[in-house]
């Protein structure tokens, strides 16, 4: 793997020049205590194979990252049905709670902490990936375009309008997911509520259709996510959830143009949040100096975990000056951490980074995905 170059590595101190907070400062965020404040962001790799158990390859590749902040895992489905790619893992089966305790096992053996990324795929998927006789969403509103399938591309299918009674079940099966998480040994879950996945579906007018409690006004659409958010922190513990969206992302068909309607929409779900306590709100902008991230943030009114790099990787230098400007609380972090198992020291040092492989990035063995080399080496 090719590395960038830097200037000549200089150790980062605690804190910041003017006293505010540094990248590399401990932060709480509910009941998960990080030595430092950069986070691995969530990130789909496939390498769970047709069983969705976590493997050897899981349990190295996120061991090697135990130094970052915090790890939370790649999206995880919570059923069958709401599986959206072949090598996904899952959290439904005992095979795959076993699995998830190794990978627990290991990223706590080095010292770091690990959260699981409860996500429905929702309308993202096909039958021939799920193995169900269907796939399903807020409306029969099919997404354009054609699925990853273990036998190649082929087009979503229009997926199947919940009901009222659905509905519940959905959330249920969150309270179920996250409570085989915690068992496992995970230390949290975050729900996905981002990227064009079902809670996400719901919130917006394009993909949520819907003339009952959960469609309509803003309000309404925000329900669901209310809903589960209550539901899983009831369960294992408000300090031990957080919850990720991406307003008005525009990714996977979940088009959100009006900014009347989206900021009506993420004040109804912060607010309905705020009550519980969670641990903390993670957002993904591009522009993380948008105001209205800073008025979720302050309706919310718990710890802000920042990512910026969806369409660019987000730098050592992006994730300092979110921290040190009190922008954010801690900064999730994608392909760097892809490249990097030792992130946090090469950031800390000044050091040069390995550069990611695109090309490896989704696959089913260890090549870019455990061979990136550390520092030592």
């Amino acid at each position: 793997m090719s590395q960038t170059t830097q200037d000549r590595p200089v150790e980062r101190e605690a804190g910041t020049p003017d006293g505010g907070p540094s990248l590399f400062d401990p932060v709480v965020l509910g009941d998960l205590s990080l030595r430092n404040r950069v986070v691995m962001a969530p990130l789909t790799r496939t390498r769970a194979g047709a069983s969705g158990v976590p493997n050897d390859l899981l349990v190295e590749h996120y061991g090697q990252r135990a130094g970052l902040g915090l790890i939370i895992t790649e999206g995880t489905y919570p059923t069958a049905e709401s599986r959206s790619y072949p090598g996904q893992p899952g959290i439904v089966t005992d095979e795959q709670a076993a699995g998830w305790r190794r990978v627990a096992d290991a990223v706590h053996a080095r010292g770091g902490l690990l959260v699981m990324q409860v996500m429905h795929g929702g309308r993202v998927s096909h039958t021939d990936i799920t193995g169900t006789d269907r796939i399903v969403a807020p409306s029969a509103v099919r997404l354009e375009g054609e699925a990853h399938t273990a036998d190649g591309k082929k087009p979503y299918p229009t997926p199947h309008a919940l009901t009222t009674e659905e509905v519940q079940q959905v959330v249920a099966d969150h309270v179920a997911a996250a409570r085989r998480a915690v068992d496992a040994g995970l230390d949290g879950v975050e729900l996905h509520s981002a990227n064009g996945y079902l809670l996400h579906e719901f919130l917006a007018p394009t993909t949520n259709q819907r003339t009952d409690a959960y469609g309509g006004s803003p309000q309404a659409r925000a329900r669901l996510g209310v809903e589960v958010a209550t539901a899983v922190a009831a369960e294992i513990g408000a300090g031990r959830v957080g919850i990720r969206i991406s307003p008005a992302h525009g990714v996977q068909g979940v088009a959100e143009d009006d900014p009347e309607d989206v900021a009506a929409t993420y004040r109804a779900l912060v607010e309905g949040l705020a009550p519980l306590g969670l641990a903390y709100l993670s957002v993904l902008r591009a522009d993380l100096a948008d105001p209205l991230v800073a008025e979720l943030r302050e309706r919310f009114g718990g710890p802000l975990v920042a990512n910026s790099g969806f369409a660019a990787p987000t730098t050592r230098e992006d994730a300092e000056q979110l921290v040190a400007s009190g922008a954010a609380d801690a900064v999730a972090v994608g392909r760097a951490a892809i490249a990097n198992p030792d992130l946090v020291e090469r950031w800390r040092l000044g050091a040069p980074e390995n550069e990611p492989d695109g090309s490896t990035f989704y696959g089913t063995d260890a090549r870019g995905y455990t061979d990136y080399p550390a520092l030592s080496a």
